[in-house]
């Protein structure tokens, strides 16, 4: 992380707190291969020093961090663990949408929610599912809600539920009748449980398994929100930051083993050759690049600036960037790179999981296309 990036006393506090912890979720991440792992360590080392906590509102007692805040510590955190960084940032950036957009109409309920996240209990929301896919596309859940008295009775399934090993509180959507509204749903109820279904080779880590609801009772209060009509979602930078945090750290291995190797052919390492100064200088370049977007797209929305199609194209332009890193790493280091002690190939799947985080490259490019027609043809 360059220090420009870097603006308040506040940020570089918070920073001087994350740090540490990084080399041990570096040396923590090779277990993450495994089959139904999850980050339980690194995931309660960031409780103890309040970051689950930060984009709790003020007025609750949180600390209320910006997006611009959100999106730099959670680079940090993924230049450590990406599994890690992605898992957290659902559960801060859901706080932090639920805040800014007054979804939840009963306050006192929220109030109360606010509590059980500064006691560090986590919450992610639960949309995805088998038949409908991203709900970014707009399908239906076929998870039903059913009104009973006081009650909703929920019935269902819903797929990529991450952070799933050590959520306490889901958010689901499910059908109501022609609406779709949104349930805030303990872990502990009957009917609640997970199945391990998670076999994905990138991300492993972040346990994204299936939810699984059956005739789950749930107080009518619980259902927090009608969906309707879409949302400015800047707090879903935290997939990008995310992913240039992973790209950096493979930068990192790249730049530190041509320093260092130097086969018995050259008298100097392997970064005095001009076509491995050429790699290193492109990542570079295209890393300031990258991050300068992310930053400043950031910076705008703190600033109450409407910047909707740039949410979207910063996410497929530094996702897209992340894996041209990686792959650039992986070439200065050569067959190395593919050893099972070596940490670019794990880098290099789990960037490529940034490609199916919504919004998708499909969706983002027509809809920049859309933009520019909008106002460009009469």
């Amino acid at each position: 992380m360059k220090d420009i990036f870097i603006q308040t006393d506040q940020q570089r506090e918070i920073i001087a707190r994350i740090e540490p912890l990084i080399p041990l979720f570096q040396e923590r991440e090779p277990e993450l291969d495994k089959l139904n792992s999850f980050p339980f360590e690194n995931i309660n080392d960031l409780k103890r020093i309040g970051y689950t906590a930060l984009t709790v509102p003020k007025e609750y007692g949180g600390a209320e961090i910006s997006l611009y805040d959100f999106v730099l510590f959670q680079e940090i955190i993924a230049s450590g663990c990406g599994a890690t960084a992605l898992c957290l940032g659902w559960h801060a950036g859901i706080m932090m949408d639920i805040h800014r957009h007054q979804s939840w109409e009963d306050k006192e309920l929220f109030k109360w929610f606010c509590e059980e996240i500064k006691a560090g209990k986590l919450v992610n929301r639960a949309a995805t599912e088998p038949a409908t896919g991203s709900p970014t596309r707009g399908g239906k859940p076929e998870t039903t809600a059913r009104r009973e008295k006081d009650s909703y009775i929920i019935n269902g399934a819903k797929t990529f539920t991450t952070l799933s090993p050590a959520l306490d509180y889901f958010l689901a959507t499910a059908t109501i009748d022609d609406e779709i509204g949104e349930f805030l749903i303990p872990k502990d109820y009957d009917g609640v449980y997970i199945k391990e279904t998670w076999d994905s080779v990138a991300m492993r880590g972040t346990a994204s398994h299936t939810l699984i609801l059956e005739h789950v009772k749930v107080p009518s209060n619980h259902l927090v929100e009608i969906r309707s009509g879409k949302k400015n979602n800047g707090w879903m930078l935290h997939i990008p930051a995310c992913y240039i945090g992973i790209a950096q750290a493979a930068a990192n291995d790249a730049v530190t083993f041509a320093a260092n190797y130097q086969p018995n052919t050259l008298t100097e390492p392997i970064a005095s050759l001009p076509n491995i100064k050429q790699q290193i200088g492109t990542i570079e370049l295209e890393l300031m690049q990258a991050r300068h977007f992310l930053y400043s797209v950031a910076e705008k929305y703190d600033k109450g600036i409407d910047v909707t199609p740039e949410l979207a194209a910063v996410k497929h332009v530094v996702t897209n960037t992340a894996i041209a890193v990686v792959d650039k790493a992986m070439r200065i280091v050569g067959a190395k790179s593919l050893s099972e002690k070596n940490s670019l190939w794990r880098y290099y799947l789990n960037v490529r999981a940034g490609l199916h985080n919504p919004p998708m490259d499909d969706r983002t490019i027509l809809t920049l296309a859309d933009e520019a027609l909008s106002y460009r043809v009469k």
